[in-house]
C-alpha cells in the first residue's frame, strides 16, 4: 500500500511541477580533460557592469587551465564574435601560441557562425557550457571573484580608476601560489618565480636553453601531478553531496527546473518550480542532456542533469 500510494504521488503532474524538490542535485561531478601543458586549453567570460573607467567598462578574463594564469583584457563594450577573436589574436594567441580547447559560456559571442568557423579555422574545440550551470566553466568563475574583490579593494577611494589598476591586478594573480597545483601560473608556465628585488634576480637566471627547457619539462610534469590530485579530491568532496543521475534515453520525457527560465506574468512565489514535460532530443553526455523544446521558449536546450528529473508513472 504504502509503494503504490508514493508511486501514484511521484506520478502527480500537478505535484511535480509545484513541488520544491528536496533531494540532493543528481549527476556526480565530471570535470574537464587536464591538460598536458600551458596554454593548450583556456577558458573565456566576460565581467560586465563596471563604472567607466578611461572609456572602459567591461573586462574579458582569459584562463589557462593548465597553469591557471589569467589575461585581464579591458574593453569599452561586450565584444561581438569577431571582436572577441581579434583579442585572442592579439593578446593571446601571439604570445602563448593557438590553443587545443576553449571553453566559454553561451554568450551570443560564442553560439555564433562566426565563433565556430574562427574555431574551425584554427583547429580548436568549442567547449560550451551547460544551461544555467555555471560550474561548467568553474575556472573562470573563481578568477573573476578574486579580480573583482581586488579591484574594490585597490580603487574603492575612486572606482573609476580601476582600468590603471587592472595590470596589476594580473601581475599579483599570476605571481600567486595556487592551491590546486602548488605553483604560480609563472612558475607553472614558464619555469621560474618573478624576482620581486634586484639581489634575488641570481636565483632564477639559467645557464643555457637546454637547462631552461629542462627545468620547465620538469615544473609541467609536476604541475600535472599536482592537478590530478586536487582533481579526485574536488571529485571526492563534491560527489558527496550529489547522486548518480538516472540513465537517460532519447524520447524519455521529463521536467525541467525553472528557476533560472524567464517566465513572464507569473509571481516567483506561486510560480512553478518544474515546467513540461518535455522529450530528451539527445544525450550530450552522462552530465548533459538536450531537449526538445517549444519556439516560444527561447533559450538553449543543451541542460546539465541537474537541472531535469524525468516524468515518473503510475
Amino acid at each position: 500500500m504504502d509503494a503504490d500510494v508514493r508511486a501514484f504521488i511521484a506520478a502527480c503532474a500537478t505535484c511535480a511541477r509545484n513541488k520544491t524538490s528536496t533531494r540532493s542535485r543528481s549527476g556526480l561531478l565530471r570535470p574537464l580533460p587536464i591538460p598536458s601543458r600551458p596554454w593548450s586549453h583556456i577558458a573565456l567570460d566576460f565581467v560586465t557592469g563596471l563604472p567607466t573607467s578611461e572609456g572602459n567598462t567591461t573586462i574579458l578574463t582569459v584562463i589557462d587551465r593548465f597553469s591557471k594564469g589569467a589575461h585581464f583584457i579591458a574593453l569599452p563594450k561586450l565584444s561581438s564574435s569577431r571582436e572577441t577573436a581579434d583579442l585572442l589574436v592579439q593578446h593571446v594567441f601571439r604570445l602563448h601560441g593557438i590553443p587545443v580547447d576553449i571553453v566559454s559560456d553561451r554568450g551570443p559571442q560564442f553560439t555564433s557562425q562566426v565563433w565556430r568557423a574562427f574555431c574551425a579555422a584554427l583547429g580548436a574545440t568549442p567547449s560550451l557550457s551547460s544551461g544555467f550551470h555555471p560550474q561548467s566553466n568553474g575556472q573562470s568563475e573563481r578568477v573573476n571573484q578574486e579580480m573583482e574583490a581586488a579591484l574594490r579593494c585597490i580603487s574603492h577611494a575612486n572606482p573609476s580608476s580601476w582600468n590603471s589598476q587592472l595590470p596589476w591586478v594580473e601581475y599579483a594573480h599570476n605571481t600567486l601560489v595556487n592551491a590546486s597545483s602548488g605553483l604560480s601560473p609563472f612558475m607553472a608556465s614558464l619555469g621560474y618565480q618573478p624576482a620581486l628585488f634586484p639581489e634575488l634576480e641570481e636565483e632564477i637566471s639559467v645557464p643555457s636553453v637546454q637547462a631552461h627547457m629542462r627545468r620547465c619539462r620538469r615544473t609541467w610534469k609536476r604541475t600535472r601531478a599536482a592537478l590530478v590530485r586536487a582533481s579526485f579530491r574536488s571529485q571526492l568532496q563534491a560527489n558527496r553531496r550529489r547522486l548518480p543521475a538516472p540513465l537517460y534515453v532519447p524520447g524519455q520525457r521529463v521536467w525541467l527546473r525553472a528557476k533560472d527560465l524567464p517566465l513572464k506574468g507569473i509571481s516567483p512565489k506561486i510560480s512553478p518550480r518544474f515546467i513540461g514535460p518535455f522529450e530528451i532530443e539527445a544525450i550530450i553526455n552522462p552530465c548533459a542532456v538536450r531537449l526538445r523544446l517549444p519556439p516560444s521558449l527561447r533559450i538553449h536546450p543543451t541542460f546539465h542533469v541537474s537541472q531535469v528529473k524525468p516524468v515518473s508513472s503510475s
